[in-house]
């Protein structure tokens, strides 16, 4: 590759489709098209917080109209059984698996990720999450839950770890002069990929709808094929920038303080130190609350104001009919996708805020405010009053999605920059610890209730909510117990400098925007911000629209 950033052809002889080498960006290529890639692999792979829409069909894939249920099912038995419906709680072990998977492929992968590059990654993720979800309909077809658990958990969980990762570290390198920009719209996506997913899911599933077919498996397989067109479509759109690479007119800042280029924590010591581990309960605690509601979020709704959704505040869901249920199951994935646009307003929100008043006063606000609110949920679901229950969870799912973007910084003022991405990664075990402890904690406590007779209503939440309360309260104490780290943990001036003398080396060559990221929001980078465009806004009109339905 020459300083200007061109290639000959006979360069990329022997340079494979997905090789890294053969996406470095050439002149003439716009930055701008490198967001909507990143987009439409979030956007898809967002769907993982929308799938309690499925839930409540699923568990009523035999009987259609009603659950076939079995006394004595239990979770072995449920992973094989062909004459007995699932329970929700069997069923919310994939939402576990989503997050286990994306927290440990996240950790494992990284490094490889850096290799291979982004186009590389992007193409294994669509093919695992696609792949997995087309093996989850198979398990539908056959009745096979250890099927489903497999296809959309296990592998498809892979696939939204390499999805989540691949877009940040490429972002970050196209917009080294908006970096909280850049990585903010990725993780956006990835919020947002919900308010698309689960209005969608919702439309496919009345569709295919019939008497013999609650419409599940074919929907996973369109909705499949959907995901791999746009995740493939952005998989091949991403390019990285080559070595030296400047944003035209820019110039590094200058460091404002010796701190910040002289105290650093090597990523071998980090796992060392109380402060990280107290971090990891930080972030666990805080995601552990937030995921487990949005795992449960559609049947809770309408569990909880079942015929008042529809204007029949004295009719219970027992006794809703088939068309009723079918028309509150559709103002419950609106409900999911109101959800998720706070999700996305939180990241972008919250993260700011901590700017100004710090990382540590952000998580106290995270942890009070959230533990008043889940306290008062089930006041105000007794009380009937729809507005304040979604208001009340749509602000503790922006503290949600506030708690992932403000984490990457926390990590950075208490173990410097210089190993903060890797860090970073190691924390995110906190995630697949969460995706455990959330649902587990929702689904079966909801099993337990049912089992000694609350039928579904307000009560049938209200121990849920008062622990999750108390899963906050820890999590403020994590957070008060962390302090600033001592002087022993932090490497020398040598080792900093023998480190950065490295990166010098590499980045020894010319230096510039060699015609490459210039353009603008030209006609093709505003095609390509179509494509994504479109969807989302499509995800937000249907948003609001039920929400409209929602307070009638």
């Amino acid at each position: 590759m020459t300083a200007a950033g061109t290639r000959t052809d006979g360069a990329l002889a022997g340079v494979g489709l997905l090789d890294r080498e053969r996406i470095v960006a050439r002149p003439g290529f716009n930055r701008w098209l490198v967001p909507p890639a990143a987009l439409a692999i979030h956007l898809c792979i967002g769907m993982a917080y929308g799938f309690s829409v499925f839930w409540l069909p699923l568990s009523k894939s035999l009987g259609i109209t009603a659950s076939t249920a079995c006394p004595d099912l239990t979770l072995a038995s449920a992973l094989f059984t062909t004459t007995c419906d699932w329970r929700v709680a069997d069923l919310g072990w994939i939402y576990t698996l989503f997050f286990v998977l994306l927290g440990s492929s996240a950790a494992i992968w990284g490094g490889w990720l850096e290799r291979a590059g982004p186009r590389k990654a992007g193409v294994v993720s669509a093919c695992c999450w696609c792949g997995g979800i087309i093996l989850a309909a198979i398990g539908v077809i056959t009745h096979q839950l250890w099927m489903m658990w497999l296809g959309a958990g296990v592998i498809g969980g892979i696939g939204l770890g390499l999805g989540y990762i691949s877009p940040v570290s490429t972002l970050i390198k196209w917009f080294p002069d908006r970096r909280g920009m850049a990585t903010g719209m990725a993780i956006m996506g990835f919020g947002g990929g919900a308010m698309i997913g689960a209005p969608l899911a919702n439309l496919l599933m009345n569709n295919f709808k019939t008497d013999s077919s609650v419409g599940v498996w074919q929907t996973f397989i369109v909705m499949a094929v959907i995901y791999f067109v746009f995740m493939m479509g952005g998989a091949f759109g991403y390019r990285i920038p080559p070595a030296g690479w400047r944003p035209e007119g820019w110039t590094p800042p200058a460091a404002k303080s010796t701190m910040i280029t002289t105290k650093h924590v090597h990523l071998r010591d980090a796992h060392r130190t109380k402060q990280f581990w107290l971090i990891w309960a930080v972030l666990c605690l805080n995601v552990s609350a937030g995921i487990g509601v949005i795992g449960m979020a559609s049947p809770m709704l309408q569990e909880i104001f079942a015929g008042s959704l529809i204007g029949l505040p004295d009719v219970g869901f027992a006794q809703l009919d088939a068309g009723q249920k079918a028309s509150i199951a559709t103002i419950a994935a609106g409900f999911a996708g109101l959800l998720s646009l706070f999700n996305i307003g939180g990241r972008f929100f919250w993260a700011s805020l901590s700017d100004k008043i710090g990382r540590k006063n952000t998580y106290y606000c995270f942890f009070v405010l959230g533990i008043v609110l889940y306290a008062l949920a089930p006041t105000f679901a007794g009380m009937g009053n729809k507005a304040l229950f979604v208001l009340s969870f749509g602000i503790i799912l922006s503290m949600y999605g506030g708690g992932f973007a403000t984490i990457p910084a926390y990590l950075a003022d208490i173990f410097g920059t210089q190993f903060v991405g890797a860090i970073h990664g190691r924390l995110l075990t906190a995630w697949a610890t969460a995706g455990i402890v959330g649902p587990v904690v929702v689904n079966y406590i909801r099993e337990a209730q049912i089992a000694a007779g609350v039928a579904p209503g307000p009560t049938l939440y209200t121990g849920t909510m008062y622990i999750l309360a108390g899963m906050l309260a820890l999590g403020l104490l994590a957070n008060a117990l962390i302090r600033p780290l001592s002087d022993k943990w932090f490497m020398s001036d040598d080792e900093v400098a023998a480190l950065q003398e490295k990166s010098a080396a590499v980045n020894a060559g010319p230096t510039g925007s060699f015609g490459i990221g210039t353009g603008g929001l030209d006609a093709k980078a505003m095609l390509a911000w179509a494509v994504v465009g479109i969807p989302l806004l499509w995800g937000v009109w249907v948003t609001l629209r039920a929400t409209f339905a929602l307070f009638g």
